[in-house]
């Protein structure tokens, strides 16, 4: 074993240099340990990446790709939720089956018409609330937390609140209806009027949302593209046209694309907006959106292999949605 004997250095003359230690001797053992050490670092420096994003995959694969694998595999046999083992194969049965289905095909133009209701307005006054809290207001921080706090607040509270204010008897929106004339309308039996209902839930619970995701983008945009439309005479209305909505392009179609995908899944809104009929959204389905439609067939009828069809019929639509949004941002960034 190699020794090392420490000897007391010279003292250092006054203005002169110090001494020079001669070098440490490192025996075989500090040797094995430091390799041992450095070993175990690049270990870990490898797989602790790993380590921490686990979690997140084992999740996904547990909640998230075996239902999506188990309902493809669901959805061509012939199956019900009382016995969900006992499966037998249909092949493309159940999918030809909804698509002779009225009632999917009433499910899919109520989802159409709610998601135009809802979003068109949404955006317009997301993007309205966004450019006037953009400008500095006092108290700027209360305005984003108020408009926050309908996306906070739980869906059945927010449901029953609107199910009183569009009461067909004593509901406010048809008292505020009386002094303009209008007769009393009955918002959850009549088909146009449930779901401007069934919309204007889904519009107070994301607008601000959807607001502070502009206002976020709209605070990114320079100021001295605003300073030059200034300069060449340029109102506040033609900077918002000309210089805002064009920064906010890619911003925009991501919250239609995000919209339009909760759209598409909308399902606590109309199923707790009349409770008393459940999923069958209204007496003659005249809200029922493809979610209810979903959850109609799949937990009351207990059809089990169909109704993981109209879910895979459903991820599909979200399919093309995508491809539709990957298109047309491929188009804004080549033209921009």
């Amino acid at each position: 074993m190699a020794t090392r004997h420490d000897t007391a250095a010279p003292p250092a003359k006054e203005g002169g240099a110090a001494p020079v230690r001669p070098p440490a001797v490192v025996t075989e053992a500090e040797q094995r340990r430091r390799t041992r050490l450095s070993r175990r670092w690049r270990r870990d420096m490898r797989w602790s990446p790993y380590a921490f994003v686990s979690p997140f995959f084992l999740l996904f694969i547990a909640f998230g790709l075996f239902p999506l694998i188990y309902t493809g595999w669901a959805s061509l046999h012939t199956v019900e939720l009382t016995a969900p083992t006992d499966m037998q194969w249909a092949g493309l049965r159940n999918y030809t089956r909804i698509f002779d289905d009225d009632f999917f095909w009433n499910a899919a133009r109520n989802t159409l018409t709610i998601g135009i209701i809802s979003t068109v307005p949404q955006l317009m006054m997301a993007l309205g609330l966004a450019h006037i809290l953009n400008y500095r207001l006092r108290a700027s921080i209360f305005y984003r937390v108020v408009m926050l706090a309908p996306y906070a607040t739980s869906i059945a509270a927010a449901s029953l609140v609107f199910v009183l204010l569009f009461g067909r008897d004593y509901g406010m929106v048809n008292w505020a209806l009386h002094f303009a004339g209008i007769g009393r309308i009955d918002w959850q039996n009549d088909k146009w009027p449930s779901q401007i209902a069934v919309s204007a839930i889904i519009v107070w619970r994301w607008t601000g949302y959807n607001a502070l995701i502009y206002l976020a983008a709209m605070q990114a945009i320079p100021q001295d593209l605003y300073e030059s439309a200034a300069l060449d005479g340029a109102s506040r209305r033609q900077q918002f046209f000309h210089v805002t909505l064009p920064q906010l392009r890619p911003t925009i179609l991501f919250t239609c694309v995000v919209s339009t995908i909760g759209a598409s899944q909308v399902f606590g809104e109309p199923l707790l907006f009349d409770a008393n009929k459940g999923a069958s959204g209204g007496a003659e389905h005249q809200f029922q959106t493809l979610g209810l439609y979903l959850y109609e067939q799949g937990w009351v009828n207990q059809h089990l292999g169909r109704a993981s069809a109209i879910a895979w019929t459903m991820f599909l639509i979200l399919i093309v949605i995508g491809i539709v949004n990957y298109v047309i941002s491929r188009r804004l960034r080549a033209s921009s």
